[in-house]
């Protein structure tokens, strides 16, 4: 049974075909669906022509405007549990996540006994190449402050790099994930974590990206500060089941 990669993408054109590509080169068997929210440079275009290249497994779900990180995984998700397959992963489009590593997160779900694997940054052997050192001390500032917030034992609770098995998806009540952008990771880890799931890491090397403009922004970083007190204040009334 092949494996879904969701990507999401807004003006991508630089990298969506190479990354496509490099998914389809590895051993394992893996189906990509790019969700794209309306892109004006035509990164959905070079899709519709690859799927004559993948037909069967390269798939497009395009949206009307840009809707969020958040919204296009939940979208995704939505679309591969409406079919038979079993691990599904998050995978930024602009080779900041290797999908060489996509078989790693694989095997820690399906082989190791995790029900989410996250490639993580800050555990022994990870690390993050070519970002500069006021956004390297942001980022692992907020995983520290997510871990003190959450009680949550992940190293690197904002990471994008994930696999989930289907069951964690099936368990999960998607209507209840509020946030949309780098709060939206934290909080899918921390749903499966209050459910009762396994959480594994897996060591990465990430990297910036080299093409194309990041999507970071001053409003995605107060929405994750917030948002990890609104999750945890919640969690005392709400399940995420």
């Amino acid at each position: 049974m092949p494996n879904l990669v969701i990507i999401p993408t807004y003006n991508e054109r630089e990298n969506v075909e190479s990354i496509i590509r490099a998914v389809f080169a590895l051993p394992e068997s893996f189906h990509v669906l790019i969700v794209d929210d309306g892109s004006p440079d035509g990164t959905a275009d070079i899709v519709r022509q690859l799927q004559a290249v993948f037909p069967g497994s390269l798939h497009l779900l395009e949206r009307p405007g840009k809707h969020g990180l958040g919204t296009a995984y939940i979208a995704g998700f939505r679309w591969g549990l409406q079919r038979e397959y079993a691990y599904f992963f998050e995978m930024d489009a602009d080779f900041s996540h290797d999908p060489n590593d996509l078989p790693r997160l694989l095997a820690k779900c399906r082989d190791e006994g995790a029900d989410v694997a996250v490639g993580s940054r800050y555990v022994r052997g990870g690390k993050v190449v070519n970002w500069p050192a006021d956004r390297i001390i942001l980022s692992y500032g907020a995983s520290l402050y997510t871990r003190i917030i959450l009680w949550m034992p992940v190293s690197d609770p904002t990471a994008g790099f994930i696999c989930y098995k289907r069951q964690v998806l099936q368990t999960i009540q998607l209507d209840k994930i509020h946030f949309v952008g780098y709060a939206f990771q934290i909080e899918m880890k921390f749903a499966a974590y209050t459910l009762g799931f396994r959480i594994g890491e897996v060591p990465i090397t990430f990297k910036d990206r080299e093409k194309g403009q990041s999507k970071m922004s001053l409003r995605i970083i107060r929405e994750a500060i917030l948002g990890v007190l609104k999750m945890r204040w919640r969690v005392f009334f709400e399940k995420y089941a």
